[in-house]
């Protein structure tokens, strides 16, 4: 898990989803959103999935009713010259 902070008007952090386990992640994006209004998870290949569980998990189980997606990007990346495409998603996690 990386974290990449966005200076703006409105506070938010980028997390970009790796090898860590869901509920370590989970419990760091619930750390953030105590002090930031936005959160920004991010993830490529097949960390989509574990990054899809980290919002469901805290929109639904911990933060219910004080948090909500605001936003789901997804896009496709082709490697130069390769051509193989690898799928990437953005969450974006507001609180209410």
């Amino acid at each position: 898990m990386e974290e990449v902070s966005q200076p703006n008007s409105q506070e938010q952090t980028e997390i970009i989803i790796g090898n860590d386990p869901v509920m370590l992640v989970a419990v760091d994006v619930v750390s953030k959103l105590m002090i930031q209004d936005k959160v920004i998870l991010k993830a490529r290949g097949n960390s989509i999935p574990k990054a899809v569980a980290v919002a469901n998990i805290i929109t639904e189980k911990m933060l219910v009713g004080r948090t909500k997606v605001e936003k789901i990007n997804l896009d496709t990346l082709e490697e130069a010259g390769i051509g193989n495409m690898i799928s990437t998603i953005q969450i974006i996690i507001k609180k209410n």
